[in-house]
């Protein structure tokens, strides 16, 4: 059964960021590969895993508020991004990172809603709690 959005909240531990949230967007994870070839391979290079991963960026799609700026100037803060809470269950699932703003952009549309985007970097590692 698939899951829908709706529900789905964000959380700025230390700027205290609040925006109308239309939608999460997450780049994904990327794991470095490290190339070990060496002038006596043969045939095709070879590598092995790197140990670090990069958990990415997150963008927000939001209804912009001009008279609501994002953080883009503050420092590292705790970010909780909360699901909703599946059917027979108290609490939704959790991810919990350290993250900063690096970018802010809006669309200001005539006679349609000005919506804009925020980019999240992730800091180290996402802390993933499950539903309980």
């Amino acid at each position: 059964m698939a899951d829908v959005g709706t529900g789905t909240s964000i959380s700025f531990g230390t700027s205290g960021f609040t925006a109308e949230v239309l939608g999460i967007n997450h780049n994904g994870v990327e794991r470095p590969s490290i190339d070990t070839s060496h002038l006596a391979t043969t045939t095709a290079k070879t590598f092995m895993p790197g140990d670090l991963v990069d958990q990415g960026e997150f963008s927000l799609d939001i209804a912009f508020n001009p008279n609501i700026l994002p953080p883009i100037k503050s420092a590292a803060e705790t970010i909780v991004i909360t699901f909703p809470v599946p059917s027979g269950l108290s609490t939704g699932a959790t991810y919990t990172f350290t993250g900063f703003c690096t970018g802010a952009s809006q669309v200001i549309p005539f006679e349609e809603r000005m919506t804009g985007t925020v980019t999240i970097k992730v800091s180290g590692d996402i802390t993933k709690a499950n539903a309980a």
